[in-house]
């Protein structure tokens, strides 16, 4: 048997962390055993869904390197397919046209909590009741058709995360399959989806664990042999509610915009419900060859922003410094720093990435290099004494005068001003770091002064120090 999952998000919104890990599970449970993932977008939502939030998927997908090998396949383009299967379904006498108004259902509800019942359609318009009941077909109404579920014994699986589960038939009723203009309820559109994609493997979030009695249903009477189901915990936010925003959880998209590396994201939604021994930073490919469902948590997840933005900071501090320079220019030149005006961008990334937390932060961190960025009065009058600057200027001296710009003589002409002046380290560093950068904390001073360049540095020295 070849392994088939698939991922099936509603393009009513972006993607976010819940439903990416769905993805990467389904899509790492394909790769690790040779398998097909398939995208499929189940579209029939039409008053939510846009073509806007369809792109913004799988752009999302793209990003994330999560690639499919089928697909994307749109339920929209399938309605005839729906319309078959349904046909075939109430010619086997498992499913039904049923015309019951809204007002009417209504009213069945309503009666049915009066009488402190469960609210459920209590199935007037099966056949054998609606002909003893005498209701005749309205003209003037186009019908649903309903599924005609079991009413006794109980329909159950053995969930690969969670376990055997079971439903009483008699808490479900006769579900809507497809809906009076044709396009299918959920329930029905994803059994047939799965059914003609050949889909083996159902993973997605146990919120869906009580629509899985009713998938079986219409699996077993079309039919079908069954997929097997794992039901992944759901996220939840520190306070153990559901995952929001107001959790510091967003749409994949706004994580790569606000500079975190794809493959951190994907490591941070693996350990969400998933663990590997003491593995904390690993490959997606070393995630694909361990990934089972067999250590898939039963209990739900619980989202860390301080996690995700460390193991963001790993990924930045390992990653070539090549790369970084491609991605953290865009947002240089949105910072408005002036690139041309500066040195390259490569070793100015080798020297701040491992401070950094994200590639806005790092990009932030480079602006120091590239336009003027000279000390408030304020600055200079705080952390720059009369004391020290014969210092400086003999620093000054020393820099004009070494025959090599580099950090190893920028040190040696740092070191001989100490010898002669008596002070320590950090009585000319954060002076000289403060003139020459107009800010309070950099990277080591020698590495900086060697970026900024000799005539950079010199300048910006002569500035302060002229009127001395």
């Amino acid at each position: 048997m070849t392994v088939r999952t698939r991922f099936a998000p509603s393009p009513t919104g972006t993607l976010h962390v819940g439903g990416a890990r769905t993805a990467l599970f389904s899509w790492a449970y394909a790769r690790r055993h040779r398998g097909k993932f398939v995208l499929r977008i189940e579209d029939t939502d039409l008053e939510r869904s846009t073509r806007e939030s369809e792109a913004a998927i799988l752009e999302s997908l793209r990003w994330l390197g999560l690639d499919w090998d089928e697909g994307p396949f749109f339920q929209m383009q399938r309605l005839a397919r729906y319309k078959e299967a349904a046909e075939r379904l109430i010619a086997a006498g498992h499913a039904y046209y049923c015309y019951a108004s809204k007002e009417e259902l209504d009213a069945m509800r309503e009666a049915q909590r009066a009488r402190g019942e469960k609210p459920r359609y209590d199935g007037r318009w099966r056949p054998e009741r609606a002909k003893a009941a005498g209701l005749a077909a309205p003209a003037d109404r186009a019908p649903v058709v309903r599924f005609r579920t079991p009413e006794e014994g109980e329909v159950g699986w053995d969930d690969l995360v969670k376990g055997p589960i079971v439903f009483p038939n008699a808490e479900l009723d006769d579900l809507v399959i497809l809906r009076a203009d044709g396009v299918p309820t959920y329930n029905f559109g994803v059994v047939v989806d799965d059914l003609d994609m050949a889909i083996t493997h159902v993973i997605r979030g146990d919120d869906h664990v009580n629509n899985t009695p009713r998938q079986i249903h219409i699996f077993r009477a079309l039919g079908a042999p069954l997929p097997r189901f794992g039901h992944v915990p759901m996220i939840l936010g520190a306070d153990g509610e559901r995952l929001s925003k107001r959790h510091g959880a967003v749409s994949v998209t706004q994580y790569r915009d606000d500079g975190f590396l794809p493959e951190a994201l994907v490591n941070y939604l693996a350990r969400l419900g998933w663990a590997h021994g003491d593995d904390e930073v690993f490959s997606i490919e070393q995630f694909v060859g361990w990934f089972d469902l067999a250590h898939v948590s039963r209990s739900p997840a619980q989202f860390n922003p301080e996690k995700l933005a460390w193991l963001n900071q790993q990924y930045v501090k390992s990653a070539p410094e090549a790369r970084l320079a491609k991605l953290v220019e865009p947002a240089l030149r949105a910072l408005g720093a002036p690139l041309e005006r500066g040195p390259a961008l490569e070793p100015v990334v080798a020297l701040l990435k491992d401070r950094a937390t994200t590639l806005n932060h790092l990009a932030e961190s480079a602006t120091l290099f590239y336009g003027e960025h000279q000390a408030s009065a304020a600055l200079v009058e705080e952390h720059v004494s009369e004391a020290v600057r014969p210092a400086l200027r003999m620093l000054e001296a020393r820099l004009t005068e070494t025959p090599r710009w580099d950090k190893a003589s920028i040190g040696a002409a740092v070191k001989a001003t100490l010898a002669a002046s008596g002070l320590k380290m950090p009585q000319i560093a954060m002076p000289l770091r403060v003139l020459v950068t107009g800010r309070t904390q950099t990277p080591s001073i020698d590495a900086v002064l060697e970026l900024l360049g000799r005539e950079t540095v010199l300048a910006r020295l002569a500035h302060h120090l002229q009127a001395d």
